[in-house]
């Protein structure tokens, strides 16, 4: 280790998604880079003409809405085989549909992550405090008709 490359408690070279592209990330700072939104989790419905994809507050069946996490994330094939992987592969083919505020989508632009994130704020509670996550926003997809997912579009950013 030298000076210029530091550690910080949490074992993570501060500001490293500064320092390297996507593809250089270890597994720990890849998945460091979720903010827990929770946005992700959402059902989305792309249209086949102009490929817009809109985000509707329908949570995938394994979203719990007061944490923002995956119920069953380690796991969650087992339930959701569609449920995408996003790695540094295959962020080129998927990073359309991430949301607007995805640290993810917004490196992957070379964009910056907003202040709320908390690799930057230093809290997990900022995305919440900021008003930018799904908490306690959502509604289950086995209580919505899929025919009925129009109606509950959202606007991005929230």
């Amino acid at each position: 280790m030298t000076d210029d490359d530091p550690i910080n408690r949490s074992g993570l070279t501060p500001r490293f998604w500064e320092r390297k592209p996507l593809t250089k990330l270890s597994p720990r700072e890849w998945e460091a880079l979720c903010d827990g939104c929770g946005k992700c989790c959402l059902n989305k419905l792309e249209d086949e003409e102009t490929g817009e994809v809109a985000l509707t507050n329908v949570a995938c069946r394994l979203f719990d809405d007061g944490t923002c996490r995956c119920a069953q994330y380690e796991i969650r094939h087992q339930f959701v085989p569609e449920c995408i992987v996003l790695t540094p592969a295959n962020i080129d083919q998927h990073a359309y549909w991430m949301p607007e505020t995805c640290a993810y989508r917004l490196l992957w632009q070379g964009k910056p992550l907003f202040d709320w994130h908390p690799l930057i704020s230093g809290t997990a509670e900022s995305v919440h405090d900021a008003g930018v996550s799904m908490r306690d926003r959502t509604v289950p997809e086995f209580e919505i008709d899929e025919d009925d997912w129009e109606d509950h579009i959202i606007e991005e950013p929230i």
